[in-house]
């Protein structure tokens, strides 16, 4: 028996070990990492790049992701922008695997009900799908007259009017929880 093969061998073995152990360990803080991550900070990563959005209820939007928040994204659809709450969405197409976190407390707290009180102070015209009648084209069209803390009350008028107690045809009371997307209107109408 040769020693210097056993011991040579013995060595080899051990460094092949070790490797494997450090293989192991990279590859486990790698799936710790990836388990941190959220989907905001997913998006966050994709934003100016172009994907789909697969609702819940059947409709997809797709279009430049210019926003990526607390709990919900905006994507540009040509002339018009699109609030869609993250809790609507089945999947999404064209996202890269990369996550950047939101570096600014102030804006990691800012959801949703920001958004629409932000519409509901500049009286913006919107389009409001919601999650069990994606069916309908437009949606219901109007005026986001007061939004609470889990609800906002949309005041349904015709595209393009002024919100006026006149043109007021109903006022819809929607849960959050029910919201499918939100669609800005542009000059024209939808």
């Amino acid at each position: 028996m040769r020693w210097d093969a056993l011991f040579t061998d013995m060595e080899a073995q051990f460094a092949e070990g070790g490797k494997l152990a450090v293989e192991s360990e990279i590859s486990e803080r790698a799936r710790v990492e990836a388990a941190s991550v959220v989907l905001a900070d997913r998006l966050r990563a994709g934003l100016g790049s172009q994907v789909a959005v697969h609702l819940l209820g059947g409709r997809t939007f797709e279009g430049r992701l210019s926003h990526a928040g607390a709990d919900a994204l905006v994507l540009d659809e040509g002339l018009q922008q699109v609030l869609i709450p993250y809790g609507a969405v089945a999947r999404y197409a064209g996202l890269g695997r990369l996550s950047v976190a939101e570096p600014s407390q102030v804006r990691r707290r800012i959801g949703l009900a920001h958004a629409l009180r932000g519409l509901a102070r500049d009286r913006a015209g919107v389009a409001v799908m919601v999650r069990h009648d994606m069916a309908k084209e437009g949606g219901l069209t109007g005026v986001i007259d007061r939004v609470g803390s889990d609800f906002m009350d949309l005041a349904l008028v015709t595209p393009g009017e002024a919100r006026r107690a006149a043109q007021v045809r109903q006022v819809a009371t929607i849960p959050f929880g029910s919201l499918g997307a939100i669609r800005s209107w542009h000059v024209g109408g939808m």
